[in-house]
């Protein structure tokens, strides 16, 4: 059966609208993407400004923006986990400390990178 979303420029507006929601929404409810959203305003120009070529300045600001793409995937995973078991549930549990270590893995990747480049030009 064919679908009857509309294809093109119409069907890429829609999705924008919809991530812009996602955005604002997770900023309006979400302490935890609020700080990492305000530590990115400040890494991210001072990633462009500290790397040393492309290669660095790609990864200085990278690793926060993932920082960012987990905390809004781990937001979506505690919703919807709320919503579908709001009593305590071991698995839900569970599901919700996973999305948490994955922001957690993503924030000791942006501290190893910015500490490997920054520090080895200091110290090399």
């Amino acid at each position: 059966m064919a679908s009857t979303e509309p294809r093109g420029p119409r069907q890429i507006w829609n999705a924008l609208i919809w991530s812009l929601k996602g955005l604002r929404a997770a900023y309006r409810v979400e302490a935890s993407f609020r700080l990492e959203l305000y530590l990115c305003v400040v890494l991210l120009p001072l990633g462009l400004w500290l790397g040393h070529g492309p290669v660095e300045k790609v990864l200085l600001v990278l690793t926060p923006v993932l920082v960012l793409s987990a905390e809004l995937l781990n937001s979506a995973v505690e919703a919807v986990v709320d919503k579908v078991s709001p009593e305590f549930h071991e698995l839900a549990g569970r599901a919700k400390d996973m999305g948490s270590a994955a922001v957690f893995l993503l924030m000791l990747l942006v501290l190893l990178t910015w500490g490997l480049i920054l520090g080895g030009r200091l110290l090399g």
